[in-house]
Parts: C-alpha cells; sequence; structure tokens
C-alpha cells in the first residue's frame, strides 16, 4: 500500500492561464506548414528525440565514464529524468508539458564526451577562439549542426523551445543575468536574425525544466554516489535535506535492506523537493498575479523556485556533492584522463584539419584559425566518451607512425 496518503495543499492547475499555447507561439525561423497530428510543441519534442545528437547522448558521461557500469547515470537516461520530473510539475500546474519536456530533453544536446572534465577542457582550449559554452552548443546542434531537413540546418524548432535552452539558468543580460562574461558568440549570432530577448527571463515551461533538473541531479547523483561507494549512507544524513528523509524511512521499516533503503529515501525526497516547488511557486504566483507569459519574461525573479529553506538546502547538498564525489579520487583519475584526451584531440585536429572526417573538412582549407577551431569544437563536443577514446588512441598512433 502507497505510504502517500495526504493530497497536496496546493491548488492544481493553478498557472494555467501563464502556460506557452502553441497555436499562439511565435513559430519558427523558416515558415513550415503546421503538422495535422501534432502541436508545434509537440513537433520539437520529436525532432529533439530523432536527432542524432539525442542518441549520442546515452554513451556521454554525467558524472561515470560509460564503461564503469550499467547502472549509472549517462547523460540520455538523466536528460529522460529531467523530463519526467517536469511533465509532471507541468501537468499538475497547468503548464505546456510538451514545451517543458521539449526543453528538458533537449537542454544537455551541447555536452560534451566525458562530463564536466570534458567540457571544462574544451573551454581552455577554446579560450582564444570566442570560447565554448554547452548551452550556446545545444543552439549550434539545434540551429545549425543537426542537417536532416532538405530546406534549412538544424531542426528549425519553435521560438519559445529556444528561447527556453539559451535561458536554462535565466536571463543573458541585463539587471537580472545570471552570468557576468559576455553572451556566447554562437547565441548572440543567432540571436541576430531570431530574437530570442536575452535580457528576460523565459517562459514558465523553461522554468520548469531549469528547476527538474537541479531536481533530477540531486536525487541521482545520491544514488550514483552511494552504489559506487564515494561516500556512505551515514556521510550524506549529515546533510539537511537528506538526513531527516532516511530517518523516517529507517523508523517506519526498521529491517529494510540497503538498496531499497536508498531507493524508498530518494523517491521520497525527489516528492519533497517537487512539492516544496509547487508551494513556494503558488505562493510567488499569488504575490505577483502577472497577467500573461509576457510579464512573467518581464519580472524581476523566476516564478517557479525552490523556497528559500529548499534553496539553502539545495546550496548545501551541492558542496557536499561536489567536495564527496565530482572531486573524489576516484574521478579525479578519469578527469584527468579525460582533459588529457581532449586537449590532444583539439590540438592534433587544429594543426592538422586534414584529419577531420570527410563530413567534417568542407572548405577547411579557406578557413581562418578561429573558424577551424570553432569546426573542431564542434566535432569534438559530439564525442561519445568511447569515440573519443577510440579516436584518440588511433590518431596518437597515427601522429606517431608520421
Amino acid at each position: 500500500m502507497s505510504t502517500d496518503t495526504k493530497k497536496n495543499p496546493v491548488q492544481k492547475f493553478f498557472l494555467q492561464a501563464l502556460a506557452c499555447n502553441s497555436e499562439t507561439s511565435r513559430g519558427r525561423l523558416y515558415q513550415e506548414e503546421d503538422a495535422s497530428t501534432r502541436s508545434v510543441f509537440q513537433r520539437d519534442r520529436d525532432r529533439i528525440i530523432h536527432c542524432s545528437a539525442f542518441r549520442r547522448l546515452k554513451y556521454k558521461t554525467q558524472v561515470f565514464v560509460y564503461d564503469e557500469g550499467d547502472h549509472y547515470r549517462t547523460r540520455l537516461t538523466h536528460s529522460l529524468e529531467v523530463a519526467q520530473i517536469a511533465r509532471s510539475l507541468s501537468r499538475f500546474m497547468g503548464l505546456n508539458e510538451d514545451l517543458s519536456e521539449a526543453l528538458a530533453l533537449a537542454h544537455d544536446l551541447g555536452h560534451t564526451c566525458f562530463g564536466h572534465a570534458g567540457e571544462d577542457a574544451l573551454r581552455e582550449c577554446m579560450a582564444p577562439y570566442n570560447g565554448f559554452d554547452h548551452n550556446a552548443q545545444s543552439l549550434r546542434i539545434v540551429t545549425k549542426l543537426e542537417q536532416r531537413y532538405a530546406e534549412f540546418d538544424g531542426l528549425n524548432l519553435t521560438w519559445e523551445t529556444l528561447e527556453g535552452l539559451v535561458k536554462h539558468n535565466g536571463p543573458l543580460i541585463g539587471p537580472f543575468a545570471t552570468r557576468e562574461a559576455s553572451i556566447p558568440l554562437a547565441i548572440a549570432e543567432y540571436a541576430k536574425d531570431h530574437d530570442l530577448i536575452l535580457d528576460s527571463f523565459p517562459g514558465l515551461e523553461a522554468q520548469v525544466a531549469a528547476l527538474s533538473d537541479d531536481i533530477a541531479y540531486n536525487a541521482h547523483d545520491i544514488d550514483d554516489g552511494l552504489r559506487s561507494g564515494l561516500f556512505t549512507i551515514e556521510e550524506v544524513m549529515e546533510e539537511s535535506m537528506v538526513g531527516p528523509v532516511f530517518e523516517k524511512v529507517t523508523a517506519s521499516y526498521p529491517n529494510l535492506d540497503r538498496t531499497r533503503l536508498i531507493n524508498e529515501s530518494l523517491r521520497r525526497l525527489i516528492s519533497a523537493m517537487v512539492n516544496d516547488v509547487f508551494i513556494e511557486t503558488k505562493r510567488r504566483y499569488d504575490d505577483l498575479r502577472p497577467g500573461s507569459v509576457d510579464d512573467v519574461r518581464s519580472g524581476e525573479k523566476p516564478i517557479v523556485a525552490f523556497s528559500l529553506g529548499m534553496g539553502e538546502k539545495d546550496k548545501s547538498l551541492k558542496k557536499f556533492l561536489f567536495a564527496n564525489m565530482y572531486r573524489h579520487n576516484k574521478v579525479n583519475q578519469m578527469a584527468r584522463k579525460a582533459r588529457r584526451v581532449v586537449n590532444d584531440l583539439f590540438y592534433l585536429l587544429l594543426e592538422k584539419p586534414d584529419l577531420l572526417p570527410e563530413g567534417w573538412k568542407g572548405d577547411i582549407g579557406e578557413h581562418s584559425e578561429l573558424k577551424t577551431a570553432r569546426r573542431v569544437a564542434d566535432y569534438i563536443a559530439g564525442m561519445t566518451d568511447r569515440y573519443a577514446l577510440d579516436k584518440h588512441s588511433r590518431l596518437s598512433n597515427l601522429s606517431t607512425k608520421a
């Protein structure tokens, strides 16, 4: 029998009037006839699922490299978990589930191989060449690099989906910008042709997808960290977000085996974070009473959010995971190898772009070093972990023999 007997006190569908309506979408950069059986946001979601960059997420690291175990999360399984949480949140609050799902499924398309270590390495390599940013890379993928359609590059997604992708962390410019650096080049260039209003907050569906990302991260990183032995149940229970949940499950089921204890506790932890979002979002909505989606975008803060208390617990847990998981010796060993692989591949291909596959060479000989570097970065960013390791091995042998 389920232990979830209490109904959520928050009124359902309270944000329905502020949902992004597929029939009033701002449209696509390239006009297309609407599909007869799908809304524009359903079509976005389907295009994302069918693109090659989405399939490659299966073999891209979340924290652990693909061959370290079948049960650890990858970028693909993480994206699916984010999509499930985003759909649930959107359904309860009355938002557009299809748009939230599309954003959740696409939000990690621009991540490199080898997780954060791979991205850090590629960012360092690209520092003299206008840098590298995974949100900007997601935009490049869905507007330029995917080549599936006869009439345009990319996936030609709706304005609302593209807006949510580039504003995953909030406004990029203006008084409420969440970043101090300049706008990534890929976003700045695209915005010249298709204004994404970079100084505003995104719509509520994008806010839901971004917060669902945090919720999924917290739960599955605890799970993977415990499974791998990077830290113990006792250690993570010191965290104020986690301890009371494990204690309550232990009190209710004193003889529960370790696996069930972890699974039951994390299930309840996700529910606690989701319920906190419901309550805080309803409170902010009642305080602000925005009358339209444009009012949401022009606000001074997001409406979908953790409460102050949960936000502090979230920050504390992230610090714990950073210290005990992302910087653990076991993870660092692979991270050092990952950085070396990405670094070697970048500088070898930058020096010898003729080693790029035929589909990537194009008119590479006529390119400036800046454009060649961007082409090399696009190629490396799209690699899976195993492809990068294999390519590194083969190119290293080739350069040794040369």
